[in-house]
């Protein structure tokens, strides 16, 4: 199945319902889908092997994405915040390409091989206008439906492959045709190079509800929106939320914002002050926490509203830990703990994740990645508790090795993080000569207060023990995030070094 058919039953089950608001204007389902039908036209004349948006959110993400589907050829959204040599440098390995981008980006792209350079506006006003065509759709399958480049944070980015099989998967597997009513509303603000914007796209259309897209985010503007437009349902990242927390809160004011039904987070460890603000200001919101990789085709475990409500409430310490997880597995997708010998972990044992299911690509343009068994190591560390509750400890490749004894910083950062003045925290290794590694933290203090760092390594040792204590302790106004919120790891590891 291809995914331009998840587009084609919604417009022809619903073809005058909006889809889409992007910059006040509305388009139904069938003029996107007539419009992905004209695109997919113009690529496969081009002669382009790859087709590529280099902008914020617009009309031309969806129309995009399922024009490339209809035309068989990949679709390759590209990160409009890196440098002209980085955007060279992956144009190159697209090449020939089809790229949509805006009138500022173009000088940033002179000189890269690009089979037809096409502005946004204009992309919009040829594949709206004129007559509809009909196109019938390429194979799906096995074949390249959407190519996203990884941050490369560690070396060269890799280009993480999704067919249209594993998307398909998820979206079937995981969302219910047409469930949506027409009034419902997902507030989109997830840029459109990650894999959470791809998804964001893929399920609305199919559940039929509307996406209000906001380009560039900011607390004021998604409030104004949400009630504007009657937002029904958002995602974010975890710093979204908390600017959107700390917005409202200065407001005398506060918008009740009575439409908003449902919210989902995730891209990054969660704090857990900032839920529990987000439950008591919204006890009629339902809050999803989504757990998913670019590889695994977005979601794989999710800890759902009742989770929260009842993590929340809990006095049992076991039940309320809960708050800071991930969930539970989807139907369709298996997780295991392993060691670093491969063997299978039992519960409350930290680990590397592995995980296993049809929506589980797991593959690069380079290598699979998988297994033998189609088991993808995410390189994500965590452990599972006795009732099937997944814990994120990190990046496997972030556990800190003091005197040969493995270290999760997410433990010694929860510890640091239920200190009343503390709002966020890192740990991290650095190097040691006597130690190989010595552990050391970042922490970001709420404004006007004053914590010693010797109080805050004495929780630890009472909590952990002794080897977990930081030897540095520095205080930071913040911590430096990507869009997507998730740490930027070595700009903190540099004040040590």
């Amino acid at each position: 199945m291809n995914i331009a058919m998840l587009l084609q039953m919604a417009a022809e089950t619903f073809p005058e319902r909006v889809a889409l608001t992007s910059s006040g204007t509305h388009y139904t389902y069938g003029e996107i889908y007539s419009a992905a039908q004209k695109a997919a036209q113009d690529f496969s004349e081009s002669g382009c092997e790859y087709v590529s948006v280099l902008d914020v959110s617009s009309a031309a993400v969806p129309i995009a994405l399922f024009g490339a589907g209809i035309a068989g050829v990949p679709y390759v959204p590209l990160n409009y915040r890196l440098a002209a040599d980085e955007l060279k440098d992956l144009l190159e390995r697209i090449s020939p390409v089809y790229l949509i981008t805006n009138d500022d980006q173009k000088q940033l792209v002179e000189g890269a091989d690009i089979k037809k350079l096409s502005s946004t506006d204009r992309f919009l006003d040829f594949v709206l206008s004129g007559e509809n065509i009909e196109i019938e759709a390429a194979e799906g399958g096995e074949s390249v439906a959407v190519q996203l480049f990884t941050s490369g944070t560690t070396g060269k980015p890799k280009a993480a492959i999704l067919r249209h099989e594993n998307l398909v998967s998820y979206i079937l597997g995981s969302v219910e045709f047409m469930a949506a009513d027409e009034e419902q509303a997902n507030l989109v603000t997830v840029p459109p190079y990650h894999i959470a914007g791809i998804s964001a796209v893929l399920s609305s259309f199919y559940a039929g509800r509307r996406i209000v897209q906001l380009p560039n985010f900011s607390p004021e503007q998604w409030v104004e929106l949400c009630e504007s437009q009657s937002v029904s349902n958002a995602f974010v990242v975890p710093t979204m939320l908390s600017r959107v927390m700390e917005h409202i809160e200065g407001l005398e004011v506060k918008p009740a914002l009575t439409s908003l039904k449902a919210v989902a987070y995730g891209g990054g460890k969660m704090p857990i002050n900032i839920i529990k603000l987000a439950l008591i200001a919204f006890p009629h919101v339902n809050f999803t926490n989504a757990y998913g990789l670019t590889e695994t085709s977005s979601t794989i475990a999710v800890l759902d509203p009742d989770d929260h409500r009842e993590a929340n409430s809990s006095d049992d310490p076991e039940i309320h830990r809960r708050l800071g997880s991930v969930g539970k597995p989807l139907p369709s997708v298996e997780i295991e703990i392993r060691d670093d010998e491969g063997n299978v972990m039992g519960h409350n044992h930290a680990g590397e994740i592995y995980v296993r299911g049809p929506q589980v690509s797991g593959e690069y343009l380079e290598r699979d990645a998988k297994d033998g068994d189609g088991w993808f190591p995410t390189r994500d560390a965590g452990f599972i508790d006795e009732d099937g509750y997944l814990f994120l400890s990190g990046r496997a490749d972030d556990v800190i090795v003091r005197g040969g004894e493995n270290i999760s910083p997410g433990e010694i950062e929860e510890v640091l993080l239920a200190h009343d003045d503390v709002t966020d925290a890192m740990v991290l290794g650095i190097p040691s000569d006597e130690w190989g590694e010595s552990v050391v933290a970042v922490v970001v203090l709420a404004p006007g207060v004053d914590v010693h760092i010797a109080d805050l390594q004495a929780m630890v040792r009472d909590k952990l023990r002794s080897s977990r204590v930081p030897e540095q302790i520095l205080f930071e106004k913040e911590l430096p995030y990507n869009e997507m919120g998730k740490l930027i790891r070595r700009q903190i590891k540099a004040l040590f070094l």
